[in-house]
């Protein structure tokens, strides 16, 4: 049986955002107890309790994250993890093309537009990537990439438990990309959260490729902070950025199973 759908309710939006604003109260209060005389970076105010949430996740990645991915890995053909790659992907894809628009792309929304067509029928519902192979080459916005192009700030660094970085307009972008995503429109609760965890499990897969050379550094922590907030900005400004102001994002919807067969080119 098809699930039905429907908009997310004005209540549900509300209590989304109540939760944000809660956790940035808590983290101001954790920031002022234990702030830095010096912070090392200015862009990160709340290092003490990132440092913290930073551990915490990684202890947690150790217990249950990598055993489940490599055993996952293990059993499942090649093929199959990227069509479930393919398939997150595409229905993320709405909130690339949405993004276009709002920041003026216009060209670029008709080409998303199209290639999200392509690969919802054509692909068997995004299973397959059949716009790549003619050359519609995937991009890569979102909400915060579009108010970061209209003036707004990044804001401060924050390392959210379970979940991984953010920049404070990331956090708040992520509300209005819930509004393009395929998932939200589901009405059953269960399958819903089901597409959810799904998505966020894909993504920890696809973290093996860079997940040994983050263990490997002295400061792990700086290392995914740094890479992250650079990678950011070179979203946001399309590229426009000097080339050694780039490092590897490890958490980027732009890293592909490294075990898989080829996949879709890298979003720009």
């Amino acid at each position: 049986m098809i699930p039905s759908y429907r908009p997310r309710t004005t209540a549900t939006a509300a209590w989304q955002f109540a939760c944000a604003a809660l956790m940035l109260l808590t983290l101001s209060g954790c920031a002022s107890s234990t702030r830095l005389s010096n912070p090392r970076d200015p862009r990160d105010p709340f290092e003490p309790f990132n440092r913290v949430m930073y551990d915490v996740n990684d202890r947690l990645d150790d217990v249950v994250g990598r055993p489940l991915v490599h055993g996952y890995v293990a059993v499942t053909p090649s093929f199959v993890r990227t069509g479930v790659s393919n398939f997150y992907g595409n229905a993320k894809y709405p909130v690339t093309l949405i993004n276009d628009a709002l920041q003026g792309k216009f060209a670029a929304a008709g080409t998303d537009a199209l290639r999200f067509a392509l690969n919802s029928t054509l692909g068997l519902g995004g299973l397959l990537d059949p716009a790549s192979g003619i050359g519609l080459v995937r991009n890569d916005e979102d909400f915060a990439q579009t108010l970061g192009v209209w003036g707004v700030p990044e804001g401060p660094y924050l390392l959210i438990p379970g979940l991984g970085p953010y920049t404070l307009l990331e956090a708040f972008g992520s509300l209005g990309n819930r509004y393009g995503e395929l998932e939200t429109y589901i009405e059953d609760d269960s399958t819903r959260w089901s597409i959810w965890a799904g998505d966020k499990f894909d993504h920890r897969v696809r973290l093996t490729q860079v997940d040994k050379v983050v263990r490997r550094t002295s400061d792990a922590y700086t290392f995914v902070r740094n890479s992250y907030l650079r990678r950011r900005q070179y979203q946001t400004l399309d590229g426009n950025v000097p080339p050694e102001g780039v490092e590897l994002d490890p958490y980027s919807d732009e890293l592909t199973d490294p075990e898989a067969e080829p996949a879709s080119p890298a979003p720009r």
